[in-house]
């Protein structure tokens, strides 16, 4: 008996969903296109929240921005909940063997008293304010319109979490459970904590997610990870004997690299669309980002004394070369 053996080419009927084809054309679609675009609820809502009934519930109106089309502001990163995951995954990995290697080699007993001291006054109360960030990026993901401007909100929303989780563990290692109370006290009572203290608790009864979006992610998240985890961890700890620390935050580092692309283009997006927008965003930029430098400054005293203003300086500078390239002059 003999047997034929024939490669047959079977077409597919259908590329995409409609809802792709119409918006990239009769080509298959990738995996972060299919979990992002035109999946925003906006027919047939039935009704009004009835905590804000003058808005729909899904309301383009609730910012002063304008988009002609929301989807217009994707993600650079591609992040849908898989590529998510597993790269925080990987991440956290990383992060494990971080703790792991200090705790294991008592590179927490070897640190300087006094390095471990500002390490703890200027880290611990961070984790509050982390967990405001994550609080205002939860608010901008269910007010805010348009799946590629939301979700990644969301997932922003869940990194701050845990970055508050990160500092626990650090103060709990360099300080036991007593430096996680320390830390509560100065956020909640801490004179040089009430101003950031202020700006975080301002920011969560803000109603505009766009504007939101600019004094969380923009403004305060854009001064305050490099002055912080740049500043003070690295160059100022680090060079000191207290490295540890640095190998212990090492995720807000890669972390703020990774997501400042997204907030950016983000930003550069929107600006581009109208004069309107622009000008909005030059003005709460120009607001948040002030604030944001006067509230930092006692935080960063903390650490740097003397050469704090110097360090304002250097650091505003750098962020408004970056604003720049978004279309936001300062």
């Amino acid at each position: 008996m003999q047997i034929d053996l024939r490669t047959v080419s079977i077409q597919q009927q259908r590329q995409a969903f409609d809802h792709l084809v119409r918006r990239f054309g009769d080509k298959p679609a990738s995996r972060y296109q299919e979990g992002s675009y035109d999946i925003q609820a906006a027919e047939n809502l039935h009704y009004r929240p009835t905590w804000a009934p003058e808005q729909q519930l899904y309301d383009k109106g609730i910012t002063k921005i304008a988009m002609q089309d929301w989807y217009a502001l994707k993600d650079p990163r591609q992040f849908y909940y898989s590529t998510y995951t597993l790269t925080r995954a990987r991440q956290q990995e990383t992060t494990e063997a971080n703790f792991g290697f200090v705790e294991s080699r008592g590179l927490v007993e070897m640190l300087p008293e006094e390095l471990k001291r500002i390490a703890l006054r200027v880290l611990v109360p961070l984790r509050h304010a982390a967990w405001g960030a994550n609080m205002n990026n939860t608010f901008i993901c269910g007010y805010g319109f348009g799946t590629t401007f939301t979700q990644p909100c969301i997932y922003h929303a869940m990194d701050h979490l845990g970055i508050a989780q990160y500092l626990s563990r650090l103060g709990l290692l360099l300080g036991d459970t007593e430096a996680l109370s320390e830390g509560k006290a100065d956020w909640m009572e801490g004179e040089a904590w009430q101003p950031l203290r202020r700006y975080v608790e301002d920011c969560l009864v803000l109603r505009d997610p766009f504007e939101l979006f600019v004094a969380q992610n923009v403004a305060l998240d854009g001064l305050l990870y490099p002055l912080v985890y740049e500043r003070i961890v690295d160059d100022f700890l680090s060079t000191r004997g207290a490295s540890a620390v640095a190998m212990l935050t090492q995720f807000m580092n890669d972390w703020f690299d990774e997501t400042r692309k997204w907030v950016d283009s983000v930003m550069k997006i929107a600006a581009a669309e109208s004069e309107d927008n622009r000008a909005l965003l030059q003005e709460w930029t120009q607001k948040w980002s002030s604030r944001a430098a006067t509230v930092l400054q006692p935080v960063v005293n903390i650490a740097l004394g003397a050469d704090t203003d110097e360090a304002m300086s250097e650091e505003m500078l750098a962020f408004k070369s970056r604003l720049k390239k978004t279309g936001i002059d300062l």
